[in-house]
């Protein structure tokens, strides 16, 4: 049951509308998804409805066991919340491919995998997520996604604020809230739900905006974003930053048909309205004034790796001069070389939990390569021995259990599923080694 409170101030909000809002609450959520370019199509039987305002999103008419799917282990799409796909459009709008772009609350990671899409190998994202036990899902994601143009952190708002002035061509902040847009996706949201909590979350907003304002560059763009209707965390806050930090409201171009309602600032997705869940978008321009450009000073530890290692894992990639190679004891990071300043910077001052992707790991008098390689898009598959698993073993694969097969090479393999990349094994002669990462295994089916 919806909290009294909630459904009054939707009252005072809406007026007539409050009540197909609270009834559209208490319906089943909808599922949708988004594809990766690693795949034109997924193979579960499913009908499929496109949501207008993404181009690579869709609705699905029922909720398929993903878990049963190798296709979804291998970053092949993402399961996102329908409404929160139109983050693509405020980046069409205003952001550039070759951006240094900022998501500041990213966890798990699907706005900054649309991020990273959007980016390719142009631009540069830093993903961050302040709550360290969601770090690794957000890492996971976005290795997964397989673009490799990523650095999650994990920090605080006033860490990139005081250390990151003027660098960001665009910030995201995608705001810790009260959580009403998902009441019918999970119980927990209305079970924490107070006016006392909205007014907290309302305050906190204020607080990460005004604290990670800085390091927009002069000119560049804030994204505001909350999955939550009251007005409080919404459209006074968007108007706080556009008065208080001095910013541009920007309009967001949308087709009337989408159902998407447009308020005093920014917009509005109600479930009553829209086929997904709710949603609030805003987007301003930093006022443009003179400023002194980020320039980072160099680490005091250089990159360096293992020659040979380094030649051996350049022949692992289809563009090896994209890539700037650094070895951490016995392990090897690859990040690209375009944005070497920044990204080295960044592991020096701040706390990172993944620089691009992991590509090899120094295993007795040779490298051989780590999974995240297996999930990047540059990978050179011609560079392995491929075997193509059938649909049970690539679960069983997943599951980290042993794989019976058969005229195998020796050594390192490249497992695919369908032709996508899934991980590596090693064939030792009477077994064949699942190197599946444990921490990502499917646990129950």
């Amino acid at each position: 049951m919806l909290p009294r409170e909630f459904v009054d101030s939707m009252r005072q909000q809406l007026d007539v509308d409050a009540n197909l809002l609270c009834k559209a609450l208490e319906t089943e959520p909808i599922t949708s998804i988004r594809l990766n370019d690693k795949l034109e199509e997924v193979s579960f039987p499913c009908d499929f409805e496109e949501v207008p305002w993404h181009i690579d999103g869709y609705y699905l008419s029922e909720r398929p066991a993903f878990t049963l799917d190798p296709l979804f282990h291998a970053g092949c799409y993402y399961v996102q919340e329908a409404s929160s796909m139109f983050l693509q459009q405020a980046l069409d709008q205003y952001v550039e491919p070759e951006s240094v772009v900022l998501d500041l609350c990213a966890a798990p990671g699907g706005k900054s995998t649309i991020i990273s899409q959007h980016l390719g190998s142009e631009g540069l994202l830093i993903s961050n997520e302040v709550v360290r036990q969601r770090l690794f899902i957000l890492s996971e994601n976005l290795q997964k996604w397989g673009n490799g143009n990523a650095v999650v952190t994990h920090n605080s708002a006033e860490d990139f604020g005081t250390k990151c002035t003027n660098l960001f061509d665009c910030i995201l902040v995608d705001a810790p809230c009260s959580g009403e847009g998902m009441f019918r996706k999970d119980p927990d949201a209305i079970a924490e739900w107070s006016l006392r909590n909205v007014h907290q979350c309302a305050e906190r907003q204020r607080k990460i905006l005004m604290d990670v304002w800085d390091a927009l560059k002069p000119g560049g763009v804030l994204i505001y974003s909350t999955c939550t209707f009251n007005n409080e965390e919404d459209e006074e806050n968007a108007k706080w930053i556009a008065e208080c930090l001095g910013a541009e409201i920007l309009p967001l171009e949308h087709d009337e048909s989408w159902g998407i309602e447009e308020g005093e600032v920014g917009y509005h997705f109600y479930p009553h309205k829209v086929k997904g869940e709710g949603f609030y978008i805003a987007v301003f321009r930093k006022n443009l004034e003179p400023f002194a450009p980020f320039k980072p000073k160099a680490p005091k530890n250089p990159t360096q790796c293992n020659a040979t290692y380094e030649a051996v894992m350049r022949t692992w990639l289809q563009h090896p001069d994209d890539w700037v190679i650094k070895q951490s004891d016995r392990f090897m990071t690859a990040y690209s070389a375009k944005y070497r300043d920044i990204i080295e910077y960044l592991n020096d001052k701040f706390t990172c939990v993944l620089l691009g992707f992991g590509i090899g790991e120094e295993r007795g008098n040779g490298v051989a390569p780590q999974h995240s390689l297996a999930m990047l898009k540059d990978i050179r598959k011609e560079a392995f021995r491929t075997v193509e698993l059938t649909r049970e073993q690539a679960l069983d694969y997943l599951r980290t259990e042993a794989i019976q097969l058969t005229d195998v090479p020796f050594g390192i393999i490249l497992l695919t599923y369908e032709g996508v990349c899934l991980g590596f094994g090693k064939n030792v002669g009477n077994r064949l080694n699942n190197l599946y990462p444990k921490e990502w295994r499917i646990r129950n089916l």
